[in-house]
């Protein structure tokens, strides 16, 4: 390997219209057991059936609805 690289003539990937984006986030570990078991089943990374779960809730503009009497 060489110990530089020169990326000054690079062009973006125009392949990729929506990069997405690396945040933090706090789950509960019984959410996190459930998409990776879920994600086990149909073969599809455990952080990629979030994304597709919470951009359905996008875009269905689903609103949360909590029952706090229960």
């Amino acid at each position: 390997m060489r110990k530089r690289y020169d990326f000054s003539k690079s062009e973006p990937n125009p392949y990729l219209s929506k990069p997405k984006r690396q945040i933090t986030i706090r789950l509960d570990s019984d959410t996190v057991q459930y998409f990776k078991s879920l994600s086990q089943q149909c073969g599809i990374p455990y952080q990629n059936l979030i994304n597709l779960y919470l951009r359905d809730c996008a875009a269905e503009k689903k609103q949360l609805k909590l029952d706090w009497a229960s």
